[in-house]
Parts: C-alpha cells; sequence; structure tokens
C-alpha cells in the first residue's frame, strides 16, 4: 500500500514559520526531495507567521532548500488530489480540521514531542516553575521536564488511540523504529527517517587534535549527567550550551566524546554529529537509543541511568580517551549509516509516495 501521487497532485508540508530545529529541518528536505527527486510540486505551509516580527516566513538556515511557500492553502486546492502533511506537534495537527478534501498525512518527528507539545499549564507546574527559576539566574534546570517517567504520564492522558485531530489524517508517518513500535495501532504507518544536512557530513576533523573532553547536552538527561561530572572531577566535561552552531562543531571536533544520557526523542541529530565529527558516541537507553536500529553504536556504549553504572561509565569514559584510535573505529558503523541515509531517505520517499497515471 502507498499514497497516490497523480499528475495534477500538489504537496502542502506544513511548518511553523521562523523557526529553526531539527525537526523544521526536515520538513523541508522533505519538501526539497519531492521537488527534486520525485518531480512532484511541493510548498512549505508556513503557519503561525507574525509579519509584524519578520520580512519573509522562511528561517535563514533553510533559504538554500530553495522550497516556494504558502501562508494559506486555498478553497481551490483543497481537493482530494492533493496531499497535506503536518509535523505530529499540537500546532501542526490543530490545521486537520481546517480542510475536508484534502489527503492528509501526519509526520512523527519524535514520539516525545507529540506528547509534550500537548502539556497543560498544570501539568508539571512545580518542576517548570522551578526550572523556569534556574534559568533567570543562568543555571541548569533542576528537573529533566522530558524524563521517561513524564513521558509515560501523559501518554496514558494522552492516548494517541483516541486522538480525535490524528483519526483525521489518512496516513502516517514516523522517522524512527522506536516510532514503528510505539504507534503500532495507526493505519498505514510508514518508515521515512532522517539524515544530516549534506553539506555538514563533508566537514573535516582532523583526529589528531583531540582532546580528552566529554562533550555533552544540559538539556538532556542532566540530572543523571551531573553525578557522572560529580564522579569524575579530574575529567573535563563541555556543555553544548549558549553556542552558535559553528562553536557546538568546532567543540565537537575537540573533544573525544559525545555522552547523552537524556531520552531521546527520535533519531537524534547531536549524538549522530557528534560521530561524524570524531566522537566516540556513550548513550543511554532511553526513547530510541534502545533500538539498535535507531542508534547503532555496540552496546558496549549503552548503558542504563543508574548510579551503580556510574564507575563503569566512567572507565568506558577513560578508555575512548587511553585508546582513542582504536575506539573511534568502534563507530565505523555508525558513521557509514549515517552517510548512507540521504540515499535512504530518498529511496523509502519513493516507496511511500507512489505516481500513478489519472
Amino acid at each position: 500500500m502507498s499514497v497516490k501521487i497523480y499528475n495534477t497532485t500538489k504537496i502542502y508540508i506544513a511548518c511553523p514559520a521562523n523557526y529553526a530545529s531539527g525537526g523544521p529541518e526536515l520538513l523541508h528536505q522533505l519538501g526539497y526531495h519531492f521537488i527534486n527527486d520525485l518531480n512532484v510540486p511541493a510548498f512549505m505551509y508556513y503557519y503561525n507567521f507574525d509579519n509584524s516580527k519578520f520580512k519573509t516566513p522562511v528561517h535563514p538556515e533553510y533559504e538554500f532548500y530553495n522550497v516556494p511557500y504558502t501562508l494559506e492553502i486555498s478553497e481551490e486546492e483543497d481537493i482530494e488530489k492533493n496531499i497535506l502533511i503536518v509535523p505530529e506537534i499540537l500546532s501542526g495537527l490543530s490545521l486537520l480540521p481546517k480542510y475536508k478534501n484534502i489527503r492528509k498525512g501526519v509526520w512523527f518527528l519524535s514520539v516525545d514531542n507529540y506528547y509534550f507539545s500537548r502539556i497543560a499549564k498544570k501539568d508539571f507546574f512545580f518542576q517548570r516553575a522551578l526550572n523556569k527559576l534556574m534559568r533567570l539566574f543562568h543555571k541548569p534546570p533542576l528537573f529533566d521536564i522530558f524524563s521517561e517517567n513524564n513521558l509515560n504520564k501523559l501518554a496514558k492522558k494522552y492516548d494517541y488511540r483516541h486522538d480525535q485531530l490524528l483519526k483525521l489524517a489518512d496516513f502516517y508517518i514516523t522517522n524512527s523504529n522506536r516510532g514503528m513500535n510505539w504507534f503500532k495501532d495507526l493505519n498505514p504507518l510508514y518508515f521515512l527517517s532522517e539524515y544530516l544536512n549534506p553539506e555538514f557530513l563533508k566537514i573535516q576533523t582532523d583526529l589528531s587534535k583531540k582532546e580528552n573532553i566529554i562533550a555533552y547536552n544540559p538539556k538532556k538527561g542532566f540530572s543523571f549527567t551531573k553525578k557522572i561530572i560529580s564522579s569524575a572531577r579530574n575529567i573535563k566535561f563541555v556543555p553544548l550550551i549558549n553556542m552558535s552552531r559553528e562553536e557546538v562543531i568546532k567543540a565537537l571536533q575537540k573533544a573525544k566524546v559525545y555522552i547523552d544520557f537524556g531520552n531521546h526523542p527520535g533519531k537524534d541529530r547531536l549524538p549522530r554529529e557528534a560521530a561524524i565529527l570524531g566522537c566516540c558516541v556513550i548513550t543511554g537507553k532511553r526513547g530510541s537509543a534502545a533500538f539498535f536500529e535507531d542508534v547503532p553504536i555496540p552496546d558496549e556504549y549503552k548503558f542504563e541511568d543508574r548510579e551503580e553504572n556510574i564507575p563503569k561509565i566512567i572507565e568506558k569514559i577513560r578508555d575512548c580517551f587511553e585508546n582513542f584510535k582504536e575506539r573511534y573505529k568502534d563507530f565505523d558503523y555508525y558513521r557509514q549509516v549515517i552517510k548512507n541515509e540521504p540515499q535512504k531517505f530518498v529511496e523509502d520517499l519513493r516507496k511511500i509516495f507512489v505516481k500513478v497515471e489519472k
């Protein structure tokens, strides 16, 4: 079963205006490949555009994709031969009831964001209030709002099988094997993974300049990461925060190890970028990290985030420091998978969207 593309089909891809992150970039990549590989007219459908702040809804980082855009789908274009694809976040799903005839698809760019975009004011109020206070003092958050425990609470409260907005869609796509497993009751459900920007894959890293440094993202899993930091005071940890894109790249090029003990909503970008830039990658087993297909690194580099595992994690870090040339090779397969992702993306896209004569 596939999604049919007719001779006159136009595809609209909903994306929040003037916003840059992994999700919006993937939406722009989708539009680019519809146009350049499937030869199908595709348009970014930007919503929540504030013309008092911006001259254009296109974020500067995505201008080079050169995907035409619209701020609305006209009544004339709301026809069955056309397709609207929205991201899984609530603001994207809320667009579905606006249109009656166009075929509708939902792309789960992550599992977690489907739920966390629904957080009400009373959800985790105390945790969020304290984190906000910490931000005012430029301190790391006290609580991991996006923890697996909180995710499970939201999953019970907002059961996707009873979501009336999801039921308006004609097909569903997910970008991770975790998503295929999590949303298995949706039908039809297709797999379309993501890939790193091809320009990023061309970056060369001088491994001889690597230092005994650990890079980490303090926005994810920090409650456990800070325990590791406290137990390894003679090791240098560099938080990837308050940095420009170029500064993040330079930090990863310098570090020998990247650790990530947060919940992996989908195929997270930073671990893959770290691997391409020559880091050994150590993760927890939350979210997509539990799936080898999503994070294909040797199991010896994945640890449950339990205190009794901290000595083993530090031992593995030191092993990476002392035997970096050999440990670097342990990630050859991971790097090759990442480099093949752009090609696989197009192959999977052709399997899902098939042209028919009509």
